[in-house]
């Protein structure tokens, strides 16, 4: 398997600013080493898969990078440093807050309006202020896995006090590099004939040989619920890491199944909760530190 991924990042593009992206994470993860504190990588956002090198069409994985972007909030409320890998222009954590017309709702002179823009002021003050946040983009498929191997590689020396959040929306075909026009396609040659590929898991080489240390949690989206467990489980089966959060595409944003090797649970939002401004994402993230602390612990003893 090792040798097939090898092979298939040979054929990715590289990120043209990788080398500074690199200096910029390993500069993060040095810092806060230092204190002896975790770090979370929270992937977040749609890939694109580009139709030709000189892109003027994709294909897109679309999401708003909602959960992405609040759960990165709430880590860092726990005590967490965080590197926020996202796709450009999705939403980000503190910005997410002020997009589009609330935005321009809260510009009224209103008190609950000011109460929020300085709640969420101060809390981003604090943060940029620690250096606890790390924001890099992405837009590609290449882009992503070039940069999640970056965060892996930089990561390594933490053990198990790193942790992985991977909640980005990740393409599962691409076209290679050799089969792709190199210049717009042309409507008038027709309608094209395009042969998508799978892209290669790399989830396995993560969990097994990039960081076999750290916990490390993926996401699994489906339509049909009496899939969700089974599905879930079968990816722990297959790639051996700690826990998929599970969840159906209707009801995502107020019901998720944590799932384990050896359990399952729900975590729910209520109506009421709802009403009162709670996040699913905080319930989430508050599970996921005492694991990932219990995690710790047990990791220290062996």
């Amino acid at each position: 398997m090792s040798s097939h991924i090898e092979e298939f990042y040979s054929c990715l593009p590289a990120p043209i600013d990788l080398k500074e992206c690199k200096k910029l994470i390993q500069d993060f993860c040095c810092r806060n080493t230092e204190t002896d504190c975790k770090i979370v990588l929270v992937t977040s956002g749609g890939t694109t898969v580009p139709l030709e090198h000189n892109t003027v069409r994709f294909v897109d994985n679309f999401s708003a990078g909602t959960r992405g972007s609040a759960s990165a909030e709430y880590f860092l409320e726990n005590g967490y440093s965080v590197i926020f890998l996202y796709r450009l222009k999705s939403l980000e954590p503190y910005v997410r807050h002020f997009t589009g017309q609330a935005f321009l709702d809260m510009l009224e002179t209103n008190k609950s309006g000011k109460e929020k823009c300085i709640v969420v002021l101060l809390r981003y003050q604090s943060v940029k202020e620690t250096g606890r946040l790390l924001c890099i983009p992405f837009t590609s498929l290449a882009d992503y896995l070039w940069l999640l191997r970056a965060v892996s590689e930089s990561l390594a020396d933490l053990g198990p006090r790193a942790l992985l959040y991977l909640a980005a929306a990740v393409s599962d075909f691409y076209i290679p590099a050799n089969e792709m026009p190199t210049h717009k396609m042309q409507s008038e040659a027709g309608p094209p004939t395009i042969s998508l590929q799978l892209v290669p898991k790399v989830l396995e080489p993560l969990v097994n040989t990039w960081l076999p240390h750290a916990f490390v949690v993926s996401f699994k989206l489906e339509t049909d619920e009496s899939l969700l467990i089974s599905k879930a489980r079968g990816a722990l089966t297959k790639y051996k890491h700690k826990l998929v959060i599970a969840n159906i595409l209707q009801t995502r944003k107020n019901k998720v199944v944590m799932v384990t090797t050896d359990s399952h649970y729900e975590i729910v939002v209520t109506q009421e909760e709802t009403n009162s401004a709670v996040e699913i994402e905080a319930k989430i993230v508050a599970d996921l530190k005492q694991k990932h602390d219990h995690f710790i612990t047990v990791s220290h003893c062996r």
